[in-house]
């Protein structure tokens, strides 16, 4: 037997042409859906707890959202509606991809889960074809759309695995139970013996004149965006590399 022909959810109406109108939206659905994920975590958010959180039948669900695959791009797509791009491009692109990767950098670390979410194919949703074409468009009048594309895929990289290792790092402290300041006193004794031994002094110069790692997490994440806006300036244009 054939599998059914797979439907983009985009592609399927919200409501019936014809009917009573429904009870619940996927707005509905989705927002329940990422305020279960921001407190009980992605795992919880399960189509029976999104209908206990609404006071609805679990099965009904299925009605207005397929599968979990199509929930989870329900709700991405929302949560990158919150990278707010509304006033890019303004002529100075340094400053444009700076205030993307900050915004996109606030949506993680507000929903942290998201970080979860192995997601590299376009999901065509609104929310993400607005930040495309928003985002496209600070590079577009200066470089070639394959070039465009080859600078966001390098500053996106950036973006998304400094913010994963952020939010890794968070998470595994938090389940330690301690602080960072704790997490750093109890394994204080192992880098002190490392230290004496002399065998890695790449490590130990790093312990003790590296000022990097004593960065606050903004300024680490800012270092590191500054050196990819510095790569994508060397790639423009030489007009164009001030903004």
């Amino acid at each position: 037997m054939a599998e059914p022909e797979h439907v983009n959810i985009w592609m399927r109406p919200e409501r019936p042409a014809r009917g009573p109108k429904p009870t619940y939206s996927r707005e509905q659905i989705t927002d329940a859906a990422i305020h279960i994920a921001d407190t009980e975590g992605l795992e919880a958010a399960t189509m029976r707890r999104i209908a206990t959180e609404i006071g609805a039948g679990a099965m009904s669900l299925y009605r207005y959202i397929p599968g979990r695959d199509d929930l989870i791009e329900l709700m991405a797509d929302r949560l990158t509606g919150e990278i707010d791009v509304t006033n890019i491009p303004t002529g100075n692109w340094r400053a444009d991809l700076a205030h993307y990767a900050g915004e996109q950098r606030a949506m993680w670390l507000r929903h942290p889960w998201i970080a979860t979410v192995n997601r590299s194919l376009p999901s065509f949703g609104p929310s993400q074809l607005l930040v495309i074409e928003r985002v496209m468009a600070v590079l577009d009048p200066h470089v070639s759309i394959d070039e465009n594309l080859g600078l966001m895929a390098i500053l996106n990289g950036y973006i998304e695995a400094a913010i994963r290792e952020e939010v890794s790092q968070a998470e595994e402290i938090r389940r330690s139970g301690l602080s960072e300041a704790q997490w750093v006193a109890r394994n204080s004794p192992r880098i002190q013996q490392l230290l004496e031994s002399g065998a890695y002094p790449m490590f130990s110069k790093i312990v003790l004149k590296a000022e990097h790692p004593r960065l606050s997490r903004d300024d680490q994440f800012a270092y590191g965006l500054e050196r990819v806006l510095d790569c994508i300036a060397a790639a423009l244009p030489a007009a164009t590399t001030h903004g």
